[in-house]
């Protein structure tokens, strides 16, 4: 076996190890979360430094899929919300590096598997019946 190859089963050992993303758990189908995310812009052209800017962002609305894959590891989500009469979905992997917390804000009641329907509704046929 080369380098290159024991540098590749180490990096595959550590990524399906790491531990979960605490509070993934709660997170279910229906529930408003707010998602933190850490971004690493890319440097300008003009600058020596060998790092760009960090920052974090967050990203505020209700799971309407839940992915879940053979391995726990690779499992996603896909989050919409509402912005300026328009919807914004993103699909996020679970246990990225990228993603720091899962916030569960509220949850609603849901009788399906998959909330699609909410993509053609808007204003409030578009909410779901919260659990008390």
């Amino acid at each position: 076996m080369n380098v290159l190859e024991e540098i590749c089963i180490d990096i595959h050992k550590s990524y399906t190890t790491r531990a979960l993303i605490p509070k993934t758990e709660m997170a279910s189908l229906g529930a408003t979360v707010e998602l933190i995310q850490y971004l690493e812009l890319p440097k300008e052209t003009g600058e020596e430094s060998k790092k760009g800017k960090d920052r974090i962002q967050s990203f505020r609305g209700t799971i309407i899929a839940r992915h879940k894959a053979k391995n726990a590891l690779d499992s996603t989500l896909t989050v919409r919300k509402m912005f300026q009469g328009g919807g914004v979905e993103r699909v996020f992997l679970l246990n990225s590096p990228w993603v720091k917390t899962i916030n569960v804000l509220s949850q609603a009641q849901v009788k399906r598997a998959k909330l699609y329907y909410l993509r053609e509704r808007t204003g409030k046929s578009a909410r779901l019946q919260r659990k008390i």
